[in-house]
């Protein structure tokens, strides 16, 4: 971009940044100040959120709590459901589709089953308050992306912040991707720094936590992804696997994504020698009859012995129940599937074990 154009532009959007800026901060001075009171329920809530506009890995997170806890809690997860087509309060079911619910609360219904209770409404206390009349036996609730939902005090509070976007070379909304100034990370109880290398040396963990600051009271963890094997987004199309170690440079993969930063998906294919081809569309995209067509005719364009599509777990989801869908492309399209390995924090504490520990001491002040 213009230097001058980009100048421009910032001079343009300044005036709706300050307007945005002082939103927030009338919206979270009303909190702190106690002018709006917080609500506490009975039960251990857990919120998970950021401070920016997506990318961060929120519900790989939420999944990796769960995965963690599972065994010895009930637990429910609440989502504001974005981008889904319906109102008010819905739990999810079985037959519970992702344009009632959305996409990310349904992976995680699918994924789980009865295991554990999806609900989504966009006031979440109220949510609270009826999955608790539903299901009395539920002892642990975690919020999805509640960091800016201040009317419900959780017990915990857990925000998550990209390794690879710094939130102190970033602004605020709309000339930056910041929901809430920098400070605002000062609510949180555990701070997990996301999209980590796998191995990282005891100096670079310092050095991360020399940039966040932490005051006494707050934990940090570091994170990062675990891609597993390759799975098929239409089964019954598709009774066979694919090994990413068994193709060669004369096979071809079409990458196809719908997330906010798909770069660390894009990476992981770097590793291995087949051609490639990307399509990414925005977070949260709805292909339409149209986006279709185009995937078919690059993926009919693209040379190789053997050619697959491979997209994210997010898309996977949406993907499955397009009526949209080409019916030739079924077979031969496939899902990364990831989950999260958590790094101890810097002084060797273990997430979970500290989710526990915290939920403990609460039983025992009550």
């Amino acid at each position: 971009m213009h230097p001058y154009l980009d100048k421009l532009i910032t001079y343009a959007l300044t005036p709706l940044k300050w307007g945005y800026g002082f939103g927030v901060w009338f919206h979270n001075t009303l909190y702190d100040q106690k002018i709006k009171k917080q609500k506490e329920f009975d039960v251990p809530v857990i919120s998970v959120g950021n401070l920016t506009i997506g990318g961060t890995g929120k519900t790989p997170h939420v999944e990796y709590i769960i995965d963690a806890l599972s065994d010895r809690y009930n637990i429910a997860v609440i989502s504001r459901g974005y981008k889904r087509d319906t109102k008010g309060f819905v739990l999810a079911s079985n037959e519970t589709t992702p344009q009632q619910i959305g996409d990310e609360p349904y992976q995680i219904k699918k994924k789980y089953g009865d295991k554990i209770k999806v609900a989504v409404c966009k006031n979440r206390k109220s949510a609270i308050q009826k999955i608790m009349k539903l299901f009395p036996e539920t002892n642990l609730i975690i919020l999805d992306d509640a960091y800016q939902y201040r009317p419900i005090k959780p017990l915990l509070s857990i925000l998550l912040l990209d390794s690879n976007r710094p939130i102190d070379n970033d602004d605020l909304l709309p000339l930056g991707r910041l929901r809430e100034p920098q400070h605002s990370s000062e609510r949180a109880d555990f701070i997990v720094v996301t999209k980590c290398k796998d191995e990282m040396k005891p100096f670079e963990y310092r050095e991360i936590s020399k940039t966040i600051s932490l005051l006494s009271f707050q934990k940090l963890f570091f994170s990062s992804i675990d891609f597993r094997d390759l799975k098929p987004v239409f089964p019954h199309e598709c009774p066979y696997n694919v090994n990413l170690e068994n193709l060669t440079d004369k096979d071809a993969i079409l990458l196809l994504s719908g997330i906010a930063h798909p770069r660390s998906f894009v990476r992981y294919f770097r590793r291995f020698p087949v051609s490639k081809k990307v399509m990414a569309f925005p977070d949260h995209h709805n292909f339409s009859r149209a986006d279709l067509k185009k995937i078919k005719q690059v993926y009919k364009d693209m040379e190789g012995k053997r050619k697959i599509i491979i997209t994210t777990e997010k898309d996977a989801v949406r993907l499955q129940h397009n009526p949209y869908f080409p019916y030739t492309l079924k077979a031969f399209t496939f899902y990364l599937p990831i989950r999260i390995h958590m790094h101890s924090g810097i002084d060797g504490d273990i997430l979970e074990n500290e989710i526990e520990k915290a939920i403990r001491l609460r039983h025992l002040n009550q």
